[in-house]
């Protein structure tokens, strides 16, 4: 039996500065790729585009048709490329369109179960969705038009299509690309060679050489991502890469994120300590540029040096954030990780140095690396509802009034103390233990 396979981005960079020419011949491809990319949103995004959709060759075709390849001067290579990427994005758009149309049907007190059923019926069956949309009679096969009859008796379906239509126009956004410094490739236009890469460009025959600061080979659909102030490049390359199997990945263990400290465990043990360090130098930096920039922007045109360096502190910060992962999967050896759902973002306070940190903290990457490498390593990566889950005893439950100090209980010098209780134990960890209380069931928890 084949073993698993996940993805994985690999990333390789251009060795010296690009050449202004060949730089500016990458970016007239990028340019075009973004108008394709627009025309297909504007031309194939609203409810009329729906049914031509899938499979999408009725949009390749109509693009063929359209003459805008010639108009641009387009290798096919890119031109397809770019219309497929634009349809990827645009059966994406509707999937949340459905969503959120989805969330205001199961919200509305003024529906009956029936009726809501019903909706929910015309949002699942694509072809009836389609139809309702563009008011035409909903054609379905014979199996389906049994079940949209039976849910359809009795009901008042006109009114309810007309919300649907209503919901769709309220939710519905036409996507938009402004990116004009990246693009796709295929296989057809590159070759390795040389220390480094051929990109075909809009003229027949003409390859660029971009020297590379590795040797690695891929055969696969590459993106470039363009850098003309730095006048550099970034290839991302997606590979498949075997899923791992550990015998010895047997724990069960609950974690807290941090921003000083990245994870704490359940058993109290730390990860990634000197993330704080990381996190105050490169926000403090950036907050001191910016302000510095305000001040003097017309005497300050050029920001080679601040991306440059702002680059390298988030490389330096992601780098030990990846270590530190590693290190936690290594060390603990987790069959199952469970984590609170991390919470979006909240007010602002008063301090704005602190308000600035927070806005920069790294936990969406955080949680990225760490789902991508729990997928790597098989190891279950399980969320449970956030909650109060920093309030509320790990040993009886009982979930305190917030951060009062004192003879009300509440956290304290990052210590938690239940005044119900009297459990006292670091907030982290006790925070690590409620998601692995609520990961395996009010029951499931064992105390060492």
């Amino acid at each position: 039996m084949p073993s698993k396979t996940v993805y994985k981005i690999i990333r390789q960079y251009s060795k010296g500065p690009v050449p202004p020419e060949d730089m500016q011949k990458l970016l007239e491809i990028a340019e075009d790729y973004g108008k394709v990319k627009n025309y297909v949103y504007a031309r194939f995004g609203g409810i009329g585009g729906l049914s031509k959709l899938y499979p999408g060759y009725t949009v390749q075709n109509e693009m063929t048709a359209s003459g805008l390849r010639d108009t641009l001067g387009m290798p096919s290579v890119y031109f397809y490329l770019a219309v497929f990427d634009a349809l990827g994005e645009l059966k994406a758009q509707w999937t949340r369109t459905k969503a959120r149309v989805q969330k205001n049907v199961n919200q509305n007190a003024g529906f009956t179960e029936e009726e809501k059923h019903y909706l929910c019926f015309l949002i699942k069956v694509s072809t009836a969705f389609e139809k309702v949309l563009n008011q035409k009679p909903v054609e379905l096969t014979r199996e389906l038009t049994a079940r949209h009859e039976l849910l359809a008796e009795h009901l008042e379906t006109e009114r309810l299509h007309r919300y649907l239509c209503r919901q769709v126009r309220k939710c519905h956004v036409k996507p938009h690309t402004e990116n004009t410094l990246g693009f796709a490739v295929s296989e057809r236009a590159y070759r390795y060679g040389d220390g480094g890469i051929y990109i075909s460009t809009k003229e027949k025959r003409k390859r660029i050489f971009i020297p590379l600061t590795d040797g690695s080979r891929y055969k696969s659909q590459l993106y470039i991502k363009l850098d003309p102030k730095e006048s550099a490049l970034e290839i991302y390359v997606p590979i498949q890469t075997a899923v791992r199997k550990h015998p010895d990945y047997t724990g069960r263990i609950g974690i807290a994120f941090g921003m000083y400290t990245m994870l704490t465990t359940h058993e109290g043990h730390r990860y990634g300590e000197e993330l704080g360090t990381y996190q105050t130098a490169y926000t403090d930096w950036i907050r001191e540029k910016t302000a510095g920039y305000q001040r003097s922007r017309e005497s300050n045109p050029g920001r080679k040096k601040y991306y440059a360096r702002k680059r390298k502190l988030e490389e330096q910060l992601h780098g030990y954030i990846n270590q530190e992962l590693n290190r936690f999967l290594s060390t603990e050896k987790p069959r199952t990780v469970y984590m609170a759902k991390l919470p979006g973002t909240q007010a602002k306070g008063s301090n704005k140095r602190i308000n600035h940190s927070v806005s920069l903290w790294q936990r969406g990457y955080i949680r990225k690396r760490l789902a991508q490498k729990c997928e790597e390593q098989s190891v279950e990566m399980v969320e449970v509802q956030g909650k109060d889950i920093s309030r509320e005893c790990s040993r009886c439950g009982f979930v305190t009034a917030g951060r009062p100090g004192g003879s009300a209980g509440g956290k304290q010098d990052r210590r938690f103390i239940c005044p119900s209780c009297g459990y006292e134990e670091e907030e982290k960890t006790n925070t690590a233990l409620n998601a692995k209380k609520r990961g395996q069931g009010e029951g499931g928890l064992e105390r060492s």
